[in-house]
């Protein structure tokens, strides 16, 4: 047998898969998840949905991919819990045929998921994202998820306009010829997402009717009125309101603490939290964004991961032809299609996907609401001009703004020691011989003196050593100057401690701590 018809070595194959296996790493593309909300928002139950982790306080999520994640830095709010200043997770994802395969068997990394999580609003937190996320290289590859908790409703439009102004900021960067080429091409990916929406149907496919109308007519229909005026970077936003389980709860409980609302299903508190959804839904259509309200539910959880992934993975819109005629190619897939549709009349589980909503849906919700004039309200508020979207919203949930903290007590600053000391220098020099408890002593009644009451140290006016041993004789029957001579003739054997009470001459009884020295 020849050399040449030998077989490979098995050493040449081991490097070879190493190889192939690196090779095929430094290739998977990273999407990130940027996570903003408020502290106790419920921002890590999000987190461990999206990365499908189990948590040990809590059960319902899948847990297969825990072996799989890994990161530092967990962000999680709660009681017990902590903020730190940027967390940072990781899972892989995998397609979504092998979503439900063993372990053991070989899988398909699309690509690697990263959840970044910013704990709060303040600028010293906000400015650490954009050192570990540059927008040149991170913005066509992100997602951002704004999380609004239902427990604080009052804060919804204050909140989303300060996260919404902070993408704009990121987004922009320092301004390079670049970062506006990338924001471009981001809006034209995202306009085209939302013009060839199609509605699923009951069976959770396309509507073949949409689609086929889509394919045939080359000329798509412009956006309707207040969709994507803003959002000039066209990076994907998801608007997730938590807790909205706590919306019709059974306890008629007062919400805010100063809204003056009574939750439950029906009334005024039914009609308000609709007025809220509608509010919501107008922004969010400003922005191309979409409107989900969460539970800890793993079905509502499971949707919204899908979802994500379905948002982030928007394919690039289709390149214009040069031709007049209608083009042949087949629309780009996207390999996480989202088959769920849309459902505003679950209060606890609203979803609004992007490209689906307009003003006309908006209104049928509730009669009297102008999308229109909250659409200007906003402007003005992003203008600085007062009687905005703020004032509005304020109104419409009802009662003034409640206090987000509660009231500390007032702070009692303490006199340092020698400034009080001093203020009473001059009064003490000029009586040296004044008794400090002159001032406690209880006033002398019916014109009489009063002389008992000891209160402070004891001196030697107060009670003289015979007085002491008159009542220890008394008490024990015994001289005790005696059985003090006999201790120090035959010494001390043991020292006991305790104290008897003295009867003084006013009606306060005193204690005297005694020595008893038994001898041997």
């Amino acid at each position: 047998m020849s050399s040449s018809s030998r077989p490979p070595s098995p050493q040449q194959d081991l490097w070879s898969s190493i190889l192939n296996s690196v090779s095929s790493t430094r290739s998977i593309p990273s999407k990130n998840v940027i996570v903003l909300g408020e502290p106790e928002s419920g921002k890590s139950t999000l987190v461990r949905a999206l990365l499908q982790k189990q948590d040990q306080h809590s059960t319902g999520v899948d847990g297969d991919d825990a072996d799989r994640t890994g990161g530092a830095g967990d962000a999680k709010d709660g009681w017990g819990r902590t903020d730190f200043a940027l967390g940072y997770e990781w899972a892989d994802v995998r397609d979504e045929a092998d979503e439900g395969k063993s372990p053991f068997r070989p899988i398909h990394t699309i690509a690697r998921l990263s959840v970044y999580t910013v704990p709060s609003s303040s600028p010293a937190h906000l400015s650490l994202l954009p050192h570990f996320l540059p927008p040149k290289s991170a913005m066509p590859h992100s997602l951002v998820m704004i999380v609004l908790d239902w427990t604080r409703p009052w804060s919804f439009v204050d909140q989303l306009q300060t996260w919404l102004a902070w993408v704009e900021k990121w987004v922009h960067g320092d301004g390079a010829r670049e970062l506006e080429v990338i924001r471009e091409e981001g809006k034209e990916r995202l306009q085209s997402h939302l013009q060839h929406y199609t509605e699923p149907t009951a069976s959770g496919t396309s509507d073949p009717l949409a689609q086929a109308a889509t394919t045939l007519n080359s000329t798509l229909l412009p956006l309707g009125q207040g969709t994507l005026t803003h959002n000039s970077s066209g990076i994907p936003i998801i608007v997730v309101c938590t807790k909205a389980d706590l919306i019709d709860d059974e306890e008629d409980t007062v919400v805010g603490g100063g809204l003056g609302l009574l939750k439950g299903k029906g009334g005024e508190w039914e009609e308000r939290t609709d007025g809220i959804m509608q509010a919501l839904r107008t922004i969010c259509l400003k922005y191309g964004a979409a409107l989900f309200y969460s539970t800890p539910q793993p079905s509502v959880l499971a949707q919204l991961r899908l979802y994500t992934l379905h948002f982030l993975f928007t394919p690039l819109p289709p390149a214009p032809s040069l031709s007049t005629a209608p083009s042949d190619a087949a629309p780009l897939k996207n390999p996480f299609p989202f088959p769920h549709r849309p459902n505003v009349l679950d209060r606890d589980r609203i979803l609004v996907p992007a490209g689906w909503d307009s003003w006309g849906k908006i209104s049928v919700v509730r009669e009297g609401f102008d999308a229109a004039r909250w659409g200007e309200a906003w402007e003005r508020d992003l203008d600085g001009d007062g009687g905005g979207a703020k004032e509005m919203f304020r109104v419409l949930v009802g009662g003034d703004q409640p206090d987000r903290s509660i009231p500390l007590p007032a702070l009692i600053t303490t006199e340092p020691e020698q400034a009080f000391l001093a203020r009473y220098h001059e009064t003490l020099a000029k009586d040296p011989d004044r008794d400090p408890r002159g001032p406690f002593r209880p006033q002398p009644q019916n014109g009489t003196e009063h002389t008992g009451g000891v209160v402070g140290p004891m001196s030697s006016s107060s009670f003289t050593l015979p007085s002491v041993v008159k009542v220890m004789t008394e008490l024990d029957g015994e001289d005790v100057a005696a059985r003090l001579a006999r201790a120090a003739a035959g010494g001390v054997r043991r020292v006991r401690v305790f104290s008897v009470p003295i009867i003084s001459y006013s009606s306060s009884p005193t204690y005297l701590i005694s020595l008893f020295i038994r001898p041997n």
